[in-house]
């Protein structure tokens, strides 16, 4: 019947539909209102915990009605209780044994209906533990490898490349010269330096040795004909996330231009170039301005010039590329390149070059922004 209103605790329907559907959430409201009288301060706040979360249905708002009325209560009650609490231990007795009397604990103190749901939410419960504990056993089993198997790694890398610098050490006595190749302009016999020819014999792709003191930077110096493959592999050509130090394919240390130029990964363990940020800090520098590369066929040291930041830029943009820096064809060029190194440089190191003096590029990433590198840059004085 349309029109007329009907009344249950306090809510106003229109239809006899609602009022039949309200009619049925009040003898529901009105079970469960016994058995909250029931139980104990644990067993009403699962209760509550259960009407929290859907799982007794109601057909209108007076079970939003009904729960809010209960939680309020509870509230109060619970501060009734904390009001009244005492230090002896004797009250706390005294008002164990009242509750125990008066409210059952067990579930068969329930009708079938609530006990169902009482078992099938606890059911739910205790599946949702059991598969949180197994996601994060999992997890702290993959976590726990994932340690180990670095630890084994950066042990294993850096026993190889100790074992590396101990054989650059080592000369044999009476060996037979490793002859390479002429150089293009002057028919000039070019021989492996005593120190590198049993690290040349095992990989020839080694085409030299580059280190800086006080830093982990100590490592042979790779090239092949792509700058993709020692990205991931190491000098023994396995692979490796640290990769290796290497020369730019289009370098040639037979016949060197300007401009060397030698990548290596930013490893926050420090490893390959991730102790060249060092070079940020001026007071560093002053520390140490020099550096030892060396190629297979001399020994060589170089004065730091320029330290900066740059990156990787589109194709289409018109702005100072380093990393296209390789040879000067006139002095004008030369200058001018130098002059651009100068004006980014994050200080002054006093040091200049002039053209026709060899230069070496070391280019890392810098995380400071997207596709970002950071630069040192220097020249050779021995």
């Amino acid at each position: 019947m349309v029109g007329k209103e009907y009344s249950v605790r306090g809510r106003s329907f229109r239809t006899a539909r609602d009022h039949q559907a309200a009619l049925r959430d009040q003898k529901k409201i009105q079970t469960i209102e016994k058995k909250y009288e029931m139980l104990d301060k644990s067993g009403r706040e699962r209760l509550l915990e259960i009407l929290k979360q859907g799982k007794i249905h109601f057909e209108t708002l007076l079970g939003e009605d009904f729960l809010e009325e209960l939680e309020h209560r509870f509230k109060a009650e619970n501060r009734v209780d904390t009001r009244k609490k005492k230090p002896a231990i004797k009250k706390k007795k005294e008002s164990k044994k009242k509750v125990d009397k008066k409210t059952p604990k067990k579930l068969e103190d329930y009708d079938e209906d609530m006990q169902e749901q009482i078992r099938y939410e606890f059911y739910r419960q205790e599946k949702k533990r059991k598969r949180l504990v197994l996601v994060c056993s999992l997890i702290a089993f993959v976590c726990i490898g994932y340690v180990v198997f670095y630890y084994y790694l950066y042990a294993k890398n850096s026993a190889q490349y100790e074992y590396l610098a101990s054989l650059k050490e080592e000369i044999t006595e009476g060996e037979q010269k490793l002859k390479i190749n002429y150089t293009s302009e002057e028919k000039k016999e070019l021989v492996v330096l005593d120190k590198y020819k049993k690290l040349y014999s095992q990989n020839k792709s080694l085409i030299g040795w580059l280190k800086i003191d006080d830093t982990n930077i100590d490592y042979p110096v790779m090239q092949t004909v792509n700058n993709e493959y020692y990205l991931d592999h190491n000098y023994t050509q396995e692979y490796d996330k640290n990769g290796s130090i290497f020369l730019d394919k289009d370098c040639d240390i037979t016949n060197p231009g300007t401009n060397m130029i030698i990548y290596g990964h930013h490893m926050k363990s420090g490893k390959m170039f991730g102790n060249l940020d060092k070079y940020s800090s001026e007071d560093y520098y002053q520390k140490h301005p020099l550096i030892q590369f060396d190629t297979l066929y001399e020994e060589g040291i170089w004065q730091i010039m320029y330290v900066f930041r740059s990156r990787v830029y589109n194709e289409d943009e018109i702005v100072f590329k380093y990393y296209q820096f390789l040879d000067a064809a006139t002095p004008e060029e030369f200058d001018s390149t130098m002059q651009e190194m100068a004006n980014i440089s994050l200080y002054d190191t006093g040091v200049t070059a002039t053209y026709g003096e060899r230069l070496i590029t070391l280019s890392t990433c810098d995380h400071q922004e997207e596709e970002g590198r950071f630069v040192v840059v220097a020249k050779k004085v021995n």
